[in-house]
């Protein structure tokens, strides 16, 4: 096979992260290969494994377009800002090892970019690698990503989970450059990424195609690392909800309350009062809690919520079908989302 010669100004700079990815990375680098956009280079951190992880990647140099750099086992932090650092393209690709390009993925979301100057991050919708009712949970997740495409539903959702998947994204160079890249602590680096250019208003959008298979495998980060734990996801949440609230000017005649009065609800909002976010009471429907007092604060029941010149409301059930109910239930009280509430479960 003649090899292919190195582009010395790629489209598209891919990170892929790898530690012990011997299992899957060959399928990852072929799909990368097959696709229809070529101007791409393929930058491939080793984070130091132990298995045939770098062997692959050699194997597959004969296309000048796959880089490979090792380095001691940092994490995957170290590793995807090592891979930033290497990049050389203007828009930067990611990719798992255990994941697969669609042919057309490259070419769909780098025209996007082009066709959408304001847009910072073109997403795609996903396929479901797996068994769907061997693995319910994980595929009723992918079908919650796809339901947001537009930058305005995409930030709306930013507070309930992290609105897309961290493989299928094509973003700016200069959005690292003026925002930071990833950083390290007690949390997933994705969704914490997210919320920071979300924050700074960077825009997200998705192409309405599933250009990317996203499998679900036993040793995916989310399955085991702690960072990944739902405790950290609401510790992660409370002080870009607390930025939003003091944005819009949300001060005590306003109370903020939480839709939620049990103990889990309770547990994820207090997240919240590290921030200074004082909570005025709570929202339920058990009729057991309604009319009470728990924690200092009154508990009311849906029919007699306050109304939204008196209440910010923060949705925290997470119960399936729960965020809808809630949703309906407050815009028929005269509730604009974003403007008056906020889902966060």
């Amino acid at each position: 096979m003649v090899a292919s010669p190195v582009n010395p100004t790629p489209a598209v700079s891919v990170v892929l992260p790898a530690f012990n990815a011997a299992a899957t990375l060959s399928r990852a680098i072929a799909s990368l290969r097959a696709q229809t956009l070529s101007a791409w280079e393929l930058i491939v951190i080793d984070d130091g494994s132990t298995d045939a992880t770098a062997e692959i990647v050699r194997q597959a140099r004969d296309d000048a377009r796959v880089r490979l750099f090792r380095q001691p086992h940092a994490g995957i932090v170290a590793a995807l800002n090592r891979g930033l650092a290497e990049a050389r393209a203007p828009l930067i690709a990611r990719l798992d090892a255990d994941d697969v390009c669609h042919p057309d993925r490259l070419g769909e979301q780098c025209a996007l970019l082009a066709a959408a100057p304001s847009l910072g991050v073109a997403s795609c919708l996903v396929e479901h690698g797996g068994d769907r009712d061997r693995t319910l949970g994980y595929a009723l997740h992918v079908d919650w990503i796809n339901a947001s495409c537009e930058p305005d539903d995409i930030r709306r959702n930013r507070f309930v989970e992290a609105p897309l998947a961290h493989p299928t994204v094509v973003f700016r160079r200069e959005i690292v450059e003026r925002h930071g890249g990833y950083a390290s602590g007690d949390f997933p680096e994705d969704y914490e990424l997210w919320l920071r250019w979300l924050d700074a208003g960077v825009a997200f959008a998705k192409v309405r195609r599933a250009l990317l298979t996203w499998h679900d495998s036993p040793g995916r980060l989310s399955r085991l690392d702690p960072r990944y734990r739902p405790d950290a996801f609401f510790a992660l949440k409370a002080p870009w909800i607390a930025r939003e609230l003091s944005r819009r000017g949300i001060t005590a005649e306003r109370a903020v309350w939480v839709w939620g009065a049990g103990r889990p609800t309770r547990k994820r909002a207090q997240h919240l009062e590290r921030y200074g976010v004082t909570i005025g009471g709570f929202i339920d429907v058990d009729e057991k809690k309604i009319g009470g007092i728990i924690g200092g604060r009154h508990v009311v029941g849906p029919d007699t919520i306050p109304g939204p010149r008196d209440a910010f409301v923060l949705g925290y059930v997470s119960s399936r079908g729960a965020r809808d109910w809630i949703r309906e239930a407050l815009r028929t009280k005269g509730y604009r989302e974003t403007d008056d509430f906020l889902m966060c479960a």
